[in-house]
């Protein structure tokens, strides 16, 4: 019965794992780096490629505690992101709203939620088809800096948009 439990626990992770996309982060199953097969070179130079997209225009924008509201900063950064994809009709965008690690998973979720929706209206509100843009909530379940200090929890109150070819 123990060999029955174990191969069923394997199972399990390993069909968890593969419900994630390789390519998210803009590697492909290849291995090839950001923006491989995209725009004229994919670099960051490529003013059409998402590297530059990530780098140049900015893929992320912060918000203040238990905020949903975009700060001046984050409106800036979201004209040049709806410049982008207005400019690059080609490519689709997934908005992941993210919270810190204070408050309860489920209320992370919702405010995760909050801000990523809050990216999406205003990218709409600058001429993005809403059929390009998705929103998905993270909480506080995928943290980019991992402490109990300001300095971390500022960093993990986000949006970030991810770009891809295609559909989502």
């Amino acid at each position: 019965m123990k060999t029955l439990t174990k191969a069923a626990l394997i199972v399990l992770a390993l069909s968890t794992a593969a419900c994630t996309r390789p390519d998210r982060f803009g590697t492909g199953a290849d291995g090839a780096g950001a923006g491989a097969g995209y725009g004229a070179d994919g670099s960051i130079s490529d003013p059409t490629s998402p590297a530059y997209f990530n780098q140049t225009i900015g893929d992320r924008v912060l918000f203040q505690v238990d905020q949903s509201t975009l700060t001046p900063e984050a409106m800036s950064v979201l004209d040049g992101q709806a410049r982008w994809l207005l400019d690059n009709s080609q490519y689709m965008a997934l908005i992941e709203g993210h919270a810190d690690e204070q408050g309860t998973r489920e209320y992370n979720l919702a405010l995760g939620a909050r801000r990523a929706n809050a990216v999406r209206e205003y990218l709409v509100s600058r001429g993005v088809p809403t059929s390009r843009l998705q929103t998905v909530s993270y909480g506080k379940e995928r943290p980019l800096a991992i402490c109990s200090d300001e300095t971390c929890y500022s960093q993990n109150r986000r949006a970030v948009t991810v770009i891809s070819l295609g559909s989502l």
